[in-house]
């Protein structure tokens, strides 16, 4: 037997919003796990995080063929590197079909390289491209896969439930992240049942040191982080400081992220008067572009810091009174699974106010003990009631950031759930 190298397939590499793979890849490595990492797409991220320096794997870009003549080679090289591949090719040809040739054409090529290179097994994070893309090459190289399961890959209403079995059906084992996506495909595919083994993501705890809650401040403090799509719910969140300055309560809003929405959302931001540029000198997260904003004279405002560092992540938190998650099922089905920054805010002491949705309630309880406040998804008024409930003087906020980060320690904790993942393995 050859020694153990697992083949990490990622749709992009790296990727400035899926740390908790980083984070990942840097315990399997510390626990003497052997990877090499293969990327599916070029990545179009401006800023990476330093983190990636930490990771040893040595990465592979795959690139789509721009000519069938190329995609036809990659066949040519399987055939005569691979034994068995002509057959099992054909044998997968009538499913093979149904899919982009030049998504097939990559995983031929990936199960080439992983023969060439002694690959023991694949796996891929997310069951959507890299998920399919292993689940083909597994089949053709013979080598055992699985796949990491997260939120837009199994709940979006574009995944096709067919290429999702194929995926579950041939694969070693199916990590869910969350007791709700555990059950929500044993739901959908019950003759695969025993395929599911819920492993939580994990953080390195020794990033996010913990410390009890500071004194309110006044405008109280609020952050958020995530993509600006509709499933993170910032919309609600604007409404919800607006409610609360009605209420005579000044807020401090800092939403740290970018994506599709951020116009939007900045023209709602200065349609309610909410818009005021940060000072630099106090406020983490300010940029010398911020100085092109028009200053606002009240004192309650929103600000959108665009994509932001770990590093600068972690000293929003600290800046912060209250972290706030209202995630929503978005129209088009799609909701988070667990935002990583989510429990990173609960992880360092910080009060979590987050929507009830898929595995969510999982870390942030309402009691037994309380580890933050959920609220019904898309529910204004249970955003600010809760908002204002984090940072009340009846509460006991040290008590309650203290029991969120012994949760997460138990239960979030890297080093722990690797361990379970390479358990999985055996």
């Amino acid at each position: 037997m050859s020694e153990p190298k697992i083949g990490y397939v990622l749709k992009v590499y790296p990727r400035f919003s899926e740390t908790f793979i980083v984070t990942e890849l840097i315990s399997r490595e510390a626990q003497g796990e052997r990877a090499e990492i293969f990327a599916l797409r070029p990545t179009t991220d401006e800023r990476f995080h330093p983190a990636l320096g930490r990771v040893q794997a040595p990465v592979t870009h795959s690139r789509k063929p721009a000519k069938l003549e190329e995609g036809w080679q990659r066949i040519a090289e399987a055939t005569i590197e691979i034994p068995g591949f002509a057959e099992r090719f054909a044998a997968l040809l009538p499913f093979l079909t149904r899919l982009p040739a030049s998504d097939v054409a990559q995983a031929v090529e990936l199960a080439t390289w992983a023969t060439r290179r002694g690959i023991t097994h694949l796996h891929a994070h997310f069951a959507s491209l890299a998920g399919q893309s292993v689940a083909i090459a597994g089949r053709l190289a013979e080598i055992p896969y699985s796949v990491t399961t997260h939120a837009k890959d199994i709940f979006h209403e574009s995944v096709d439930h067919d290429v999702l079995r194929f995926i579950i059906d041939g694969a070693h084992h199916v990590v869910t992240i969350s007791a709700y996506n555990h059950r929500f495909l044993g739901e959908l595919f019950p003759d695969l049942k025993d395929r599911f083994r819920q492993v939580n993501n994990g953080l390195d705890l020794t990033r996010f040191p913990y410390s009890d809650p500071e004194p309110v401040h006044s405008p109280l403090r609020i952050v958020s982080v995530g993509r600006l799509v509709e499933k993170k719910g910032f919309d609600l969140l604007v409404t919800a400081a607006d409610e609360l300055r009605r209420q005579g309560i000044d807020v401090d809003v800092r939403i740290a992220g970018g994506g599709e929405l951020t116009n939007q959302i900045q023209a709602q931001i200065d349609e309610l008067g909410l818009t005021r540029v940060p000072s630099a000198s106090r406020t983490p997260g300010a940029t010398p572009d911020d100085s092109s904003r028009e200053v606002y004279r009240g004192t309650s405002s929103v600000h959108l810091l665009g994509p932001r560092s770990q590093e600068e992540i972690v000293e929003l938190l600290g800046w912060a009174d209250v972290f706030a998650a209202p995630c929503r099922v978005g129209s088009d089905g799609n909701a988070d699974g667990l935002p990583t920054v989510l429990l990173e805010a609960m992880a360092v002491g910080l009060p979590v106010v987050a929507g009830d949705v898929t595995g969510i309630s999982e870390a942030v309880r309402n009691d037994g003990p309380r580890t933050g406040f959920l609220i019904p998804p898309d529910d204004v008024a249970a955003l600010v009631d809760a908002l204002k409930a984090a940072v009340a003087p009846s509460l006991d906020r040290a008590e309650l950031a203290r029991n969120a980060r012994a949760l997460v320690e138990a239960e979030y904790n890297s080093p722990v759930q690797v361990a379970k993942l390479k358990e999985n393995l055996a």
